[in-house]
């Protein structure tokens, strides 16, 4: 294992280039709106006495996961195994698994917890409390486990009313397991509409996770920990009492879904990807690119939303929008871009070889496209930093 990371050593000195001389399409990070929206969330948690833990999906990144956590050892949340395992080897010691465990992958999770990684799962079934159990008692590990409560309907998860269900998988658990705590995910709120109905949504989060864990509790089945985590409610939550951490990914970089949920503002997106002009279809009032799906993944998430932006928004290679100007279609490498339906606004005048970049309508989609970032620090040209996205499941 190595050691773990610090910012600055993690942000080794580089021959700095320009934007103008990347190889296109590749992502870009703007520095300086990335720890913007870090300190954001982190000041915002502060006086609530409730720590952070950073959903380590949407970043992929050793340097990043050192500014957002709070401190180089965690705590983390991963979606995937192979995350975990990509943290771990930089140090990173307590970390949540926070995608429902199936029997076939414990085996992985023991590897990690004796490699010194306070590893812990999720569950939401009797059958799987039973297999972490059984695995626990043959592996002489404990596993720890949190039991995933649904807190609207949006995916996964015991409903925090169904309390028969809820006791039954605790005590299947701790049959050789560690009970953890409860967790939940509020992605109902990507769908919230305005400051009240994501406040509603937020105290909806928490009461479900609350009220689970004090049935648990209630039986002698312990619950130290009761976590919750989007990033809408992370930032609109007015009462965290009960809750003893949060989770939330995108709000280190932001992307146009956030935006349209009124989350930040389009200048708070730290993330793009950069592009090239590479050809016109003036008649159509087209301009092309050289970033298609390939490069921005097909998250339509804006589609829904009160303003379609279709594949991305466009800025000028400095990071400032056009007016009305988005990536409205896109084959596997080419971009169309043109104007929003029903603009006034005028085609900018884009040569053959010019720099673009496109705010993506989903950060962790669009990231996962690329193997690393470049770094820059707001409007300057400057890629300061190559930092390596761990690109595997």
């Amino acid at each position: 294992m190595s050691e773990a990371l610090s910012p600055e050593t993690a942000q080794p000195d580089i021959a700095q280039s320009r934007i103008g001389t990347l190889e296109t399409p590749c992502l870009i990070i703007d520095a300086e709106r990335m720890d913007r929206n870090i300190a954001r969330l982190q000041d915002r948690l502060a006086p609530m006495g409730v720590p952070l833990r950073p959903h380590l999906k949407t970043a992929k990144s050793i340097e990043v996961a050192v500014r957002a956590m709070p401190s180089p050892q965690g705590p983390a949340t991963v979606s995937t195994l192979k995350e975990a395992e990509f943290f771990a080897t930089a140090g990173v010691r307590d970390i949540i698994y926070a995608v429902g465990i199936t029997p076939c992958k414990l085996t992985k999770v023991i590897e990690l917890r004796r490699s010194g990684v306070d590893l812990a799962v999720i569950l939401d079934t009797v059958e799987q409390a039973e297999a972490v159990a059984l695995a626990s008692r043959t592996s002489g590990n404990a596993i720890p486990a949190l039991i995933e409560i649904d807190c609207d309907s949006h995916r996964s998860g015991v409903p925090p009313q169904d309390i028969e269900r809820l006791l039954s998988i605790g005590r299947a658990v701790v049959q050789g397991g560690e009970l953890r705590g409860v967790l939940t995910h509020a992605g109902g709120s990507y769908a919230a509409h305005g400051t009240t109905a994501l406040q509603q949504a937020a105290e909806a989060e928490r009461l479900s996770v609350v009220s689970a864990a004090e049935a648990l509790r209630k039986v002698g089945l312990p619950c130290p920990v009761v976590s919750v985590g989007s990033t809408p409610t992370a930032h609109h939550a007015a009462d965290l009492s009960g809750v003893t951490e949060v989770r939330a990914g995108v709000f280190v970089f932001f992307d146009l879904v956030m935006a349209g949920i009124g989350i930040c503002e389009i200048d708070d997106i730290a993330i793009s990807v950069l592009a090239t002009v590479i050809g016109h279809q003036r008649e159509k009032g087209w301009i092309l690119i050289d970033a298609g799906w390939m490069a921005m993944s097909q998250d339509r998430g804006t589609s829904k939303q009160d303003i379609n932006q279709g594949y991305g928004v466009v800025c000028d290679s400095s990071g400032e929008p056009f007016h009305d100007l988005i990536l409205a279609d896109a084959n596997q490498e080419h971009g169309i871009v043109t104007l929003r339906p029903g603009s006034r606004s005028v085609l900018p005048d884009l040569a053959i070889g010019d720099r673009v970049r496109i705010l993506p309508n989903h950060a962790c989609a669009t990231g996962a496209q690329h193997r690393s970032y470049h770094v820059v620090h707001g409007k300057s040209d400057i890629v300061t930093n190559e930092w390596e996205r761990f690109g595997g499941w």
